[in-house]
Formats: C-alpha cells, sequence, structure tokens
C-alpha cells in the first residue's frame, strides 16, 4: 500500500528521520516546518495521511489539527499526534482538537507503519464514498454529507468482555451518553452484531475464554459487521496484538489501565467517523435511486427503463414467457395545466402514478416516460390479460375524480392506453415500443379514453 504522508515538525533531523523511514517503504512524502506551512501543504498536496508534531511555535500541533478538523474539505484526514507527551490529558487534548492517533517520540517503526498503514487504508474507504457523494453533487441529486465536526455524537455501543467488574466499569463510563449492551462470548457477541445494529464495539484483547483477535476477524466477515467502528483494549506494551489489530482494520485502541476521559474522547471521535460515513453512504443511495427515479412521481425514469427493457424482453425470449408493454397518456393534459397551473397538472401527475402503482404487480416496472406519458413493463403477461389490467386502470381513473387542492377541488381525468407485447427472437426495445406507441396513437385517433392492441 503507498500514499501520501504530510510530515510536519519544526526540528530538521525529526523531520528527515520520519521521510527516510517512510520513503523505504515506498511512501510518498511531503515535509512542512510550521504550522502555517501545513495548512497550505494539505489544501496544495491532498495527503492521505498527517504525521503532525505538537510542540511548534507559532502554531502548535492541536491548533493545526483543530482547523484541518473544521475544513469540510480535509475534516476526513487522518492526522496523527507524534509526541514527546505521553499522558492521558495529552491525549485527551489531542482527541479533542481531531486527532486520530499518537505516536510516542522516540517513533518505533513497527508502530509507526501499522498506524500509518491502517488509517489510510480507512481513509480509501472513505475517499470511495466522498467521490461517489461528488458525482451525486454535481448532478444537483444530494446536499453534501456534514462535516466530521458533532461535539456530542451518541450511540450503540457494544462491550465484549469476559470480566463482569470491567464491564461494569465501562457501562458506568459511557452511560447515560450512550446506549450500551455487554456480551462475554463469541457466539453471544456474534449474534449481537448480527441484530444489534451498532455504532460502535469495543472488544478486549485480554479474554480469558476465547481469542479477541480472532472474533475481531469475525465481526469483519459480517455483512452487520463490516462499518461499524471497532475499538480494542490491548495489555500496555502488548505492541504485537496491537499491530495485529491494525493491520486486520480496526479503528482504534486503548491501552490498559484505561484513562475514563481517553474512552470517552476515544468513543466520541468513533461515532462521529461513523455518523459521518452512514452519511455519505445514506447519499450515495440517495444519488443511486434519484439517478433512477422520477422526483415528481417517484415512479421509475426514462433513463431506468431504457437500461432494463432490452434485458428484460432477452430474458422473456430465453424463458420462452410472454411479455407484455404498456404505455398510456393522460387524455388533454395541457389544458389541466393551462387551465389550473402547473402545479395542478403536477398534482394529476402525482395521482396518476399513485394510480398506476395500485392497479400493477410487484413484478411489473412501472415508469414515467416523459411529460403525461408513462409506461408499464409487465413480465410473464399475455396481451390479453395486459389489456385487463388496462381496461381496471382506465376505468379506475374515469369513475373516481382526481382530488386537487384548488377549487373545483376535484377533476375528471381520462386516460388512453396503447399495448403491444413481445413477439420474435428479433424483437427489442425499440420495435415493443414502437408498436404500442402506434396502439397509443390509434386510441387518441379514435376517441380517447380507450385501450387499443398494437396489430399483430
Amino acid at each position: 500500500m503507498t500514499a501520501r504522508v504530510l510530515v510536519v515538525d519544526d526540528i530538521l533531523s525529526n523531520v528527515k528521520l520520519l521521510e527516510a523511514k517512510l520513503t523505504a517503504e515506498y511512501f510518498e512524502v511531503v515535509t512542512a516546518f510550521n504550522g502555517v506551512e501545513a495548512l497550505a501543504k494539505v489544501e496544495e498536496c491532498d495527503p492521505d495521511i498527517i504525521l503532525l508534531d505538537v510542540m511548534m511555535p507559532g502554531m502548535d500541533g492541536f491548533e493545526v489539527a483543530r482547523r484541518i478538523k473544521g475544513n469540510p474539505k480535509t475534516a476526513h484526514v487522518p492526522v496523527v499526534m507524534v509526541t514527546a507527551l505521553d499522558q492521558p490529558s495529552d491525549r485527551v487534548a489531542g482527541l479533542d482538537a481531531g486527532a486520530d492517533d499518537f505516536l510516542t517520540k522516540p517513533v518505533d517503526d513497527a508502530a509507526l507503519f501499522a498506524r500509518v498503514r491502517s488509517l489510510v487504508r480507512l481513509k480509501m474507504m472513505t475517499d470511495e464514498l466522498r467521490m461517489r457523494e461528488t458525482t451525486g453533487q454535481s448532478m444537483g441529486l444530494i446536499d453534501p454529507a456534514q462535516t466530521l465536526i458533532d461535539n456530542a455524537p451518541a450511540g450503540r455501543i457494544l462491550i465484549i468482555e469476559d470480566r463482569p467488574e470491567s464491564v461494569q466499569w465501562f457501562m458506568s463510563a459511557l452511560t447515560p451518553a450512550n446506549e450500551v449492551a455487554a456480551a462475554d462470548s463469541f457466539e453471544e457477541a456474534l449474534v449481537r452484531v448480527r441484530g444489534g445494529d451498532f455504532d460502535l464495539i469495543v472488544v478486549s484483547l485480554g479474554l480469558r475464554g476465547f481469542d479477541g483477535l480472532r472474533l475481531c476477524s469475525q465481526l469483519r466477515s459480517l455483512p452487520e459487521g463490516r462499518n461499524v467502528p471497532i475499538l480494542v483494549l490491548v495489555s500496555d506494551g502488548d505492541k504485537r496484538k496491537l499491530n495485529q489489530a491494525l493491520e486486520m482494520g480496526v479503528n482504534d485502541y486503548l491501552t490498559r489501565p484505561v484513562d475514563k476521559n481517553e474512552l470517552i474522547a476515544r468513543v466520541r471521535t468513533q461515532l462521529r467517523k461513523k455518523n459521518y460515513q452512514d452519511r455519505l453512504r445514506h447519499n450515495v443511495q440517495l444519488s443511486l435511486e434519484m439517478a433512477i427515479t422520477d422526483q415528481l412521481t417517484g415512479l421509475h425514469n426514462r433513463r431506468y427503463m431504457a437500461r432494463h427493457l432490452d434485458n428484460l424482453i432477452l430474458s422473456a425470449q430465453k424463458s420462452g414467457k410472454p411479455l407484455a408493454f404498456l404505455i398510456m397518456d393522460i387524455d388533454h393534459f395541457k389544458s389541466v395545466n393551462d387551465t389550473h397551473g402547473h402545479d395542478i397538472g403536477d398534482e394529476v401527475l402525482r395521482e396518476f402514478a399513485n394510480r398506476i402503482s395500485a392497479n400493477i404487480r410487484g413484478i411489473d416496472l412501472a415508469c414515467r416516460y416523459g411529460g403525461e406519458e408513462f409506461v408499464v413493463v409487465m413480465p410473464d403477461t399475455d396481451i390479453d390479460f395486459a389489456c385487463t389490467i388496462a381496461e381496471r386502470l382506465r376505468h379506475s381513473v374515469e369513475t373516481t375524480p382526481f382530488e386537487i387542492s384548488r377549487a373545483p377541488n376535484t377533476l375528471n381525468v381520462t386516460i388512453s392506453i396503447g399495448i403491444a407485447s413481445a413477439q420474435s427472437e428479433g424483437d427489442n426495445a425499440e420495435s415493443l415500443l414502437h408498436r404500442a406507441d402506434q396502439a397509443l396513437y390509434r386510441a387518441k385517433r379514435e376517441g380517447r379514453n380507450r385501450v387499443i392492441k398494437a396489430a399483430a
């Protein structure tokens, strides 16, 4: 794994030492010698991770971290404080400023590479979500996710520990701000995670009854646990277990004996990141849905139908099952807009979409084709049964007036429908659509408010 690392320290020898170590491991290294220069390099070089000295003249590392994490463009970049300060209060101050981890001078090589690789790997996952979100924003589909700044995040936390006194201490420290549950066996932990919808999992690596590292590996393989941050508890000095945990994708760690304020600060940091990533995933999913959905009616849009109709036809041909295609149009819709306004026209379109949804099956594909035209693709359906469904829909529209928000409060609406069916191995979306469109044209020409089958 390679990445761009920004090393910030006011002492040249410290910078050169870290630069040499990282370059030997094929990382790209960028350097800065004070806080102001560091902030400029963050904007200019787009680093994947920042190794930041704390004690610098002018702007110290805490203030640099606060500014990085306060900027929506850079808040997701992991910051590791490299410092001679090793007290819990110093780590809490760094976490409150936005730091993701700490390395104590002189820096141990194994710890350095484990932290860098772990945090870069986690950042790459976030980068992928941010890139997809940016695509959605560029299409005008979604608003950007909020930054990582959330002063009081709360969540559902699972403690996996088989020492009752330790469980009680953690519960006391984390409640009532969070909802906390506990598990003391391998099997119970997996069951809890599968059904628990947790925001953070805390795993003791000093479990007496089973291997905590193996549990972490299992949790990462579960769909329900894949995106849940894991914070491990490790005995002070047990570098082997800690490095193994970081390599397998654990998000953060605490060393025993655990300082309560550091626990709260690290939990807060992980919940803040989880909330941010959840928002990114929600935005990505929303952009995907909006890209294939008509925003006015909630039905699929023309783009979605165009991409899927050929596949549906091909599937019908392979299976030998029929496929019917309906295209329908609201009669005299222009007069609705001209007489009552486009807002009332939109209400009519939404209600018509609701009537379509109420009269078709779950396997049928309903789309707004454009304007006042709608289509329904009906797999495993012959043309006679499709005509029955179409007639039922036509009758529903004709006999039940549409409610609108202004006088006269209801409108009488009728529709015309053209129907075609897939006929031969050479059929495709274009030919099917053409035949259905010709049938719709006949329905309009012959007086509207009727269902017409395409000529065989």
